[in-house]
């Protein structure tokens, strides 16, 4: 079994930053993609970028390029999402997840067996 916990989220102004962490535990991952999905309220969970964990392969949203870079630390089993230029429509509750053998070139939350409880990014104006 997988463990994700997620930190780093909190309140931020327009055009500042913060680094999520995401910190797994439980198994090894050379054959998971990570990932990084997003929900506000009432809307849907979507992807916002993902990682394969052996090769570093990433895949980002078309509105999150040039502003978010996923990446992750091998030694520490642990996956960050820098996120610059933040907007208040990125304002959401922020889930990692974990997905064995996870299409990097389509990410699809159905493939994601594993999650994290969430952090809260709210970005004011």
């Amino acid at each position: 079994q997988v463990q994700l916990v997620e930190s780093g989220g909190g309140l931020v102004q327009a055009g500042g930053s913060l680094r999520l962490s995401c910190a797994a535990s439980g198994r090894t991952f050379s054959s998971y993609t990570m990932g990084w999905f997003r929900q506000a309220p009432g809307k849907e969970r979507d992807i916002v970028a993902a990682i394969i964990w052996s090769a570093g392969n990433t895949y980002y949203a078309d509105s999150m390029k040039g502003r978010f870079t996923i990446s992750r630390d091998k030694s520490k089993n642990t996956v960050y999402l820098q996120m610059n230029s933040l907007k208040p429509e990125d304002t959401a509750v922020y889930y990692c997840a974990a997905a064995p053998w996870g299409d990097i070139s389509r990410p699809r939350r159905d493939e994601y067996n594993y999650w994290g409880q969430g952090t809260q990014v709210t970005v004011s104006s």
